[in-house]
């Protein structure tokens, strides 16, 4: 967010973007490999833009700009999980007469009425206190651009930090994404049903430094493909942030007739979901995950009352995150156009969901009503033979493959 009056992102002499960060260095002396995860995931999301450099550097993180396109750089960083906020900034050498000439360099003929410098100094051997230089470096810019200094309410806010051997300055900043780096707090495996809900949750799960693969649950051929390009679409937006998304496709149709054979109509809902939780914890142990993710709200469906969702979790043994578990949908539609998978999710698809969907579905299932009802089914042979006939496709970001 440029502030009025600044540079844009045509500025060639501006030439490094400034990351901060902001809950990683509260990780005392594992904050070093937080910030080289964030690093390399910095490296990742700019790929094929010609970008520079990317230096790790006391309390931030450099990125040269090179020739790559600054819109398009600021979009990419913008999605970066871990950085608090970024700035396009210059660099010169740590003396505050330079710093002052290459400001007002920078500052051109655009013109304001009041202005202020925020300084901030992290290596504290530099003989200036921050508040120093603030005086320093804003009464040269006073006396060259005949400013009035308003500490309260500029009009103008310029930045400096200075660092051990060289200092940055910057009008105005980007906010990040926030969160933690992706890859920093291992392996899930959510739930993707292509609807509103499921991206969303994933996407949440990404933002605190989880990986997530994703599984799909389909009814083709009885049902059309609609579902599965539905969810293609999803996986290569969430790889967006996350530079590699797996797709697991689980044929689910006939499992469902199976189910629609053996149990009675008010407990298919539940059965299904039960399946689908032991199948999806199966992928997630070969693909070495420590958690499942799924996009219920309590109260929303019938399968999503807390008596239900209870019966639903005691088929599998490794923890099921809900992340919008008290949201309402108001809230998850206004987080889903956020993230740019709102238009996506409502395209209209057959999903598994609604095959051989009961008119009146049990919303307080007994636990004991549903092993019984289990009981017929060959539950291991289905699970069995639901991961082994699971299509994977990749995604990749910025050079999204499918094989």
């Amino acid at each position: 967010m440029t502030q009025p009056g600044c540079r844009g992102p045509g500025d060639k002499k501006m030439d490094s973007v400034v990351v901060h960060y902001q809950e990683i260095a509260l990780k005392g002396n594992n904050r070093p490999w937080f910030v080289a995860r964030l690093a390399r995931n910095i490296r990742e999301a700019l790929k094929g833009l010609d970008a520079g450099e990317v230096r790790v550097l006391m309390g931030r993180i450099e990125v040269l700009v090179g020739n790559a396109d600054r819109e398009m750089l600021r979009e990419r960083l913008g999605r970066v999980f871990g950085i608090a906020n970024f700035a396009t900034a210059g660099r010169a050498p740590l003396d505050v007469d330079i710093i002052a000439t290459r400001l007002l360099e920078d500052l051109g003929d655009r013109e304001v009425s009041t202005f202020r410098v925020s300084a901030k100094r992290a290596d504290k051997r530099f003989p200036l206190s921050s508040p120093q230089i603030e005086r320093e470096v804003g009464g040269r810019i006073k006396e060259a651009k005949g400013w009035t200094v308003n500490l309260a309410h500029p009009e103008l806010t310029i930045h400096v930090e200075a660092l051990t051997n060289e200092a940055f300055y910057y009008f105005g900043k980007d906010p990040g994404a926030g969160g933690m780096p992706v890859g920093t707090s291992g392996r899930v495996v959510c739930l993707l049903s292509g609807g509103i809900d499921s991206p969303v949750a994933a996407w949440r799960l990404m933002r605190r430094g989880c990986r997530a693969v994703l599984v799909h649950f389909h009814s083709y051929p009885i049902l059309s493909r609609a579902s599965q390009e539905k969810t293609r679409e999803l996986s290569k937006l969430l790889a967006k942030y996350q530079y590699h998304s797996r797709l697991f496709l689980v044929p689910f149709g006939e499992i469902q007739q199976q189910v629609v054979l053996a149990v009675a109509p008010p407990l298919r809902v539940v059965i299904y979901r039960r399946l689908m939780m032991r199948i999806a914890e199966a992928i997630a142990r070969r693909q070495k995950a420590q958690a499942l993710v799924t996009g219920e709200v309590v109260g929303q469906v019938a399968s999503q009352t807390l008596e239900n969702m209870a019966s639903i979790n005691s088929v599998v043994s490794m923890p099921v995150l809900r992340p919008l578990v008290g949201m309402d949908k108001d809230e998850i539609t206004a987080e889903a156009q956020r993230l740019g998978s709102y238009t996506t999710s409502i395209i209209p698809d057959q999903d598994c969901c609604t095959l051989f969907t009961p008119r009146h579905p049990a919303t307080k299932a007994r636990r004991v009503d549903v092993e019984r009802a289990e009981a017929g089914l060959p539950i291991e042979e289905i699970v069995r033979s639901a991961v082994e006939a699971a299509v994977i496709e990749d995604f990749t970001f910025p050079e999204i493959e499918s094989p």
